[in-house]
């Protein structure tokens, strides 16, 4: 066995990837090792699939994918030289596809570890493509035509001891680094495809931080960057964590998140020796002895000096502000809208501006897109990566750059207030929005006039309240459609989440579009962020125009104004509706359990209309499936998404919790009396 070094230099690499992008993500991971072979990084860890692209679906069942995936690993061989990175792709063995992590080192490959626990919960499918390989077990694999170790393994290179932990091997109750640990592991790589949510860079930490510290190792953590398919978004988190606590080594170092870059690298030097003396002197390790040998591949390589330098992160000073939320939403929606712009290929998007808090949500997430993306890229890389954008090149600031890529529409019809062609209007102008107005209403009259004479009577409010209201709503698809055709661009839907859940959204009207970017977050959530962007936002996102949206009771404006019609009036106080559709769907209550928590939280409200809310809720969210199912891909940024193609899933048709409302209300009766 080659005597270990004393130190070493290990580095995490994010990737921005695309499904079967095969050139374009050769060419990042290329990249990423050429610029850590520059810094002296000799041990590196990529992101897990990051060569055919985490989001490849059922096509990872093609012979051809696996085969792409095989030739362009050949390709990658040579850039090896004087360095070992692990690899993600998928791999075909005994007739099976198995999710690999791929050890090259000096222009070889080592040997493939097959993911042994996979993701089946939440927007995760692993089992429909990939098969878990058995802990313990290894075999051999033909690849690039030799046979290769495969299965369980561990490394020994040039001395140091290499495990590895593949993303939800890492979440699992048993973690497979408990195992490495055991093995006597120096450092575990965990190449990951972990898609953003809220709060769970805060958890990742604890995962690195304490595998560093529990199994005595240094730790590498590598993630993918970017919305790598069109519902997921990757913030790119890179962690590097070591069993110390001294002020010279932290525990634990992390990268930035929500780049707009094609990859980012972290590094930072280990101490090999350190971490064999602390373990030895440990009375709680004691590993598997005698080692099986079988697992491990070695091979003699030798590593770079490392040099000294202090271990330092890159996190920016926005991930320990108050509203840490705020943040992460709007910088994952901007990074989210940017790439889907970019692999779209559209030439920018077209929102129908409302003067209400949704429309201007959006627009102002694409505002922060632009802000954003130069602030980090610099005005010539953000408009050199949406090269394909017609006349960009002559914008010469982000005014001119948001005036370029969104368009927005306010449509009004005789029931549309002044103040909302107000808020409109100041949106846009705020953001630098290119702006139209049309008047809808004569369209709106042209239906109705033409279905009164089919049918031979005249609509009237008291009949057709929701047939009237909904004909003002698809009357601006139209136009919205027809401006986004004429200019190329993406017509993004405008529904939220809480509308999604009651169906409180007109099919073809405010869920027209390519894309709903915010159909993953709730009305009463959306409020709170528009609040902070209008007043406490940092500049240059802050906009205080939205004041004139936030003063404003959420409307639909389709009944006649004298009908004073809001949202919360028509539903139910958008905070309950958010609550009991957390109970409901996130935790799975019944709607008697509902009523029973929201007595104990709500004692204010008389349980009968607790039980009118809920029992709305549930009627309309059973009776409403049909339109999840049509909805616009959303973006995934929390983990209580209703998108039944890639979270929560439930019938189209079933008997509406008819059985169960009626316990709720014997349970109403009980407590009133």
């Amino acid at each position: 066995m080659q005597k270990a070094p004393s130190a070493i230099r290990v580095g995490a690499l994010a990737l921005n990837s695309t499904p079967l992008d095969w050139e374009g993500n050769f060419e990042r991971l290329a990249r990423g090792i050429e610029e850590a072979k520059s810094r002296g990084i000799a041990l590196l860890c990529s992101p897990e699939l990051g060569l055919t692209g985490d989001g490849c679906e059922d096509l990872f069942l093609s012979p051809f994918v696996v085969e792409g995936a095989e030739a362009w690993l050949q390709a990658l061989l040579p850039l090896t030289r004087g360095i070992a990175v692990l690899v993600g792709m998928p791999v075909r063995h005994a007739g099976l596809v198995f999710d690999g992590a791929l050890l090259l080192c000096d222009g070889r490959v080592l040997g493939c570890v097959a993911k042994r626990i996979l993701a089946g919960d939440g927007v995760h499918y692993e089992p429909r493509w990939f098969r878990p390989w058995p802990v313990g077990q290894c075999d051999r694999i033909r690849l690039l035509g030799e046979e290769l170790p495969f299965g369980d393994l561990c490394f020994e290179i040039g001395g140091v001891l290499v495990g590895v932990e593949i993303c939800e091997e890492a979440w699992a109750a048993r973690r497979i680094g408990a195992s490495l640990a055991l093995d006597g592991v120096d450092v575990i790589l965990n190449p990951s495809a972990s898609h953003f949510a809220f709060g769970k860079s805060a958890i990742r930490r604890r995962l690195i931080a304490e595998g560093s510290r529990a199994f005595g190792v240094a730790y590498v953590y590598a993630n993918l960057l970017g919305n790598e398919a069109g519902r997921l978004i990757y913030d790119g988190h890179l962690l590097i964590g070591v069993p110390s606590e001294s002020p010279e080594e932290p525990a634990l170092i992390e990268g930035r998140r929500f780049s707009f870059r094609d990859y980012l690298l972290l590094e930072r030097r280990v101490r090999i020796d350190e971490i064999r003396a602390k373990r030895s002197g440990w009375i709680a390790w004691t590993p598997r002895l005698p080692r099986d040998r079988t697992r491990f591949v070695c091979c003699d390589f030798n590593w770079p000096l490392a040099e000294k330098r202090s271990p330092r992160g890159e996190l920016p000073d926005w991930e320990s502000v108050p509203h840490l939320k705020h943040e992460e939403f709007a910088r994952a929606v901007a990074l989210g809208l940017f790439d889907y712009l970019r692999k779209s290929r559209a030439q920018g998007f077209v929102v129908s501006l409302s003067g209400g808090a949704d429309s201007a949500a959006i627009a102002c997430l694409v505002h922060w897109m632009v802000w954003a993306g130069c602030e980090e890229l610099g005005m010539s890389g953000f408009r050199a990566k949406l090269g394909h954008v017609r006349g960009i090149e002559a914008c010469q600031d982000q005014r001119a750059l948001v005036g370029r890529l969104l368009t927005t529409i306010y449509q009004p019809t005789a029931n549309s207030s002044a103040i909302t062609r107000k808020a409109a209007r100041a949106i846009a102008e705020a953001t630098g929005a290119t702006h139209h107005e049309i008047d809808v209403e004569p369209m709106v009259q042209a239906y109705v006039q033409a279905i009164e004479k089919a049918i031979g009577r005249k609509l009237s409010w008291e009949l057709d309240d929701l047939a009237l209201q909904n004909i003002q709503a698809r009357a601006r698809s139209p136009s919205a459609w027809l401006l986004a055709n004429i200019e190329g661009k993406l017509l993004l839907a405008t529904s939220n989440r809480s509308e999604a859940a009651v169906g409180y959204a007109t099919m073809d009207g405010d869920t027209s579009g390519g894309l709903s970017p915010i159909a993953g977050i709730d009305k009463n959530y959306l409020r709170s962020f528009l609040r902070w962007l209008e007043r406490e936002a940092p500049p240059p996102f802050r906009i205080p125009a939205l004041a004139l949206v936030n003063a404003q009771a959420p409307t639909a404006e389709l009944r006649p104004p004298q009908s004073h019609q809001t949202d919360e009036a028509e539903l139910m106080p958008y905070d309950v509706l958010d609550r009991i559709e957390r109970l409901a769907v996130r935790d799975r209550h019944s709607p008697k359990e509902v009523l029973e928590i929201l007595i104990e939280e709500r004692p204010m409200d008389p349980p009968q209309l607790l039980g009118e809310w809920i029992e709305r809720f549930f009627t309309l969210f059973a009776r409403n499936q049909w339109k999840r199912e049509r909805y616009a891909p959303s973006f995934h940024l929390d983990d209580e998404s209703l998108d039944p193609k890639s979270f929560f899933r439930m019938p189209i048709l079933s008997c509406a919790f008819v059985r169960e409302i009626e316990e709720m209300w014997r349970l109403v009766k009980t407590r009133e009396t």
